[in-house]
């Protein structure tokens, strides 16, 4: 079984160890492996904040993920000799006022009634986890169960696990999709070398609708959606775990690094391929920070950047076979492409070597929507 895979973000990287560790033989194609998306990411691994009512599918995909963490991570930093950075030591969510505090306790609802606990705590409590926190801190949720990952670790940790394994990076541009007889069969590069395979898996983040050679409506809409991010230093301790609050509707979270790095993330801006980092964004990003841990102001900057999410229609990932044969689809994983990578992962990998569809990918099948990007018989 040869196989290409077109992007070396977490998603592609992952796939690419998973499915040589099965026996395939692997090509990689990406100008700037373990770059993108992943090097900007925070690495929150928290499956239900990120999600709304209606979404329980995509919040088993998150949590089945969450609960791999631990043995994916220890397998992976055994496999590349990196580390990766990963932590499990929960995630606290505070409110700032009231009305956060109200939403918080219906996330709390919601969550109980998806048989998932949560440990409400009162805004004492919530500053006794944490003493950084504001004095006006009105209460949180804390996620026992829930960590955190540095992607800039965890990047080039695969790329190493699979390169030991024969995965052949191939730093070049994905053109198009070689399509013969109905069929996808390999992928011709930007000097127009061709890579034959049996399966090519798509895993271009945004960029994933870009490829050429694709009949019309085989690839469902994938769009680009900005977050912009914030990292400061500390020589002191300052956070001991990732922490997400809400300050009057906004969301905001900061993730601690063992080497005293703290992420502060992320925006939400639908605004196309535009990876500018704006003084607006910065602003929003710590002046909620501030609220919620006043001595954010004191620590040292370190540094400002951009990324680009794939977003599907629905937000949800695109996982699988598509309507032509021999191409496979791992995009849009939007903000949950860190969570998501060792469930994606592996679930990719059983589908591109032994051609069966698992239950909990059915959800995700690229064939959900039609070509105009809406949900099949909506």
């Amino acid at each position: 079984m040869d196989i290409v895979i077109i992007g070396a973000g977490v998603i592609g990287l992952a796939t690419a160890w998973r499915a040589a560790a099965r026996g395939a033989g692997v090509t990689l194609v990406d100008p700037a492996p373990a770059s993108g998306a992943s090097s900007v990411a925070a690495g929150m691994l928290t499956p239900v904040s990120e999600l709304t009512y209606g979404e329980e599918p995509l919040l088993r995909l998150g949590l089945a993920s969450r609960d791999r963490y631990a043995a994916f991570a220890a397998e992976l930093e055994e496999a590349s000799g990196l580390g990766t950075g990963y932590r499990a030591d929960g995630i606290l969510e505070v409110a700032f006022d009231a009305d956060d505090l109200k939403h918080l306790d219906e996330l709390r609802r919601f969550q109980e009634s998806l048989g998932i606990p949560a440990e409400a705590l009162t805004g004492r409590e919530c500053r006794r986890a944490e003493p950084m926190l504001a004095p006006g801190v009105r209460g949180g949720l804390l996620a026992p169960a829930d960590g955190s990952i540095d992607p800039r670790r965890l990047a080039p940790a695969l790329l190493a696990a699979g390169e030991r394994l024969g995965v052949r990076p191939v730093r070049r541009r994905a053109a198009s999709v070689i399509v013969e007889g109905d069929a996808a069969t390999g992928v011709r590069l930007d000097d127009g070398t061709e890579l034959r395979a049996d399966r090519v898996l798509l895993a271009a983040g945004p960029w994933s609708g870009d490829i050429g050679g694709l009949p019309p409506g085989v690839v469902p809409p994938v769009r680009p959606v900005k977050g912009q991010v914030i990292r400061l230093r500390t020589a002191v301790p300052f956070l001991r775990r990732a922490t997400r609050g809400l300050v009057r509707g906004s969301s905001v979270y900061l993730v601690p690094r063992t080497d005293g790095e703290i992420v502060i993330g992320a925006t939400q801006e639908e605004l196309g391929f535009d990876t500018r980092v704006t003084a607006g964004g910065l602003w929003e990003l710590l002046r909620d920070a501030r609220e919620l841990l006043p001595g954010v102001t004191e620590l040292e900057f370190a540094e400002v950047s951009a990324g680009l999410r794939p977003g599907s229609p629905d937000n949800a990932p695109l996982l699988g076979p598509t309507a032509l044969p021999g191409l496979h689809l791992g995009t849009g994983h939007f903000r949950n492409g860190i969570l998501l990578t060792p469930v994606s992962a592996d679930l990719l990998a059983e589908m591109l070597v032994d051609g069966t569809v698992p239950e909990l990918a059915r959800p995700f099948a690229p064939g959900r929507f039609d070509g105009a990007g809406a949900r099949s018989g909506a």
